[in-house]
């Protein structure tokens, strides 16, 4: 899954793709309306890559979060409405990630990575599919071995 070239704006909703940093910012694509638009150093950027979920024991990825979601939602839009009842959205997110901390994890919190997971599946669904390209190329190519002459 590859989430480091996908932003979060704070105050403007949905994802945007990253195409070009500039000295001032960011340029990016909005995944819902397809707008181009310019981030700067007042807005406050977040790439999904960097983002983690409190747990009990430890902080997970928001990488390994989303994975959970599709491997319950089987690939599908989440069963869930990002407005439902906060009662409905943390029973949701206990059924799929049963070790977050509930004190510092919000409902807020979960509705927002429902619908970053549908702006995902709807718009950009090949950040769920392995990256099997490098690690075929990281596979052990065997060395010709090296024929001396003595002569």
């Amino acid at each position: 899954m590859q989430l480091d070239k996908i932003i979060s704006i704070a105050g403007r909703p949905g994802l945007f793709e990253v195409h070009t940093q500039t000295r001032t910012g960011v340029v990016a694509t909005s995944l819902v309306d397809g707008k181009r638009i310019n981030a700067n150093a007042r807005n406050q950027v977040s790439l999904l890559s960097e983002i983690n979920i409190y747990g009990l024991e430890k902080e997970v990825p928001l990488q390994e979060v989303l994975t959970m979601i599709h491997t319950k939602e089987v690939g599908k839009q989440c069963s869930v409405k990002p407005k439902s009842p906060a009662d409905e959205l943390e029973a949701y997110f206990f059924d799929v990630f049963q070790d977050y901390d509930e004190e510092r994890v919000y409902p807020s919190d979960i509705k927002k990575i429902i619908q970053w997971y549908n702006i995902l599946v709807e718009k950009v669904p090949q950040v769920f599919v392995a990256d099997t390209t490098e690690e075929d190329s990281q596979e052990e190519v065997p060395l010709k071995e090296e024929t001396s002459s003595d002569e």
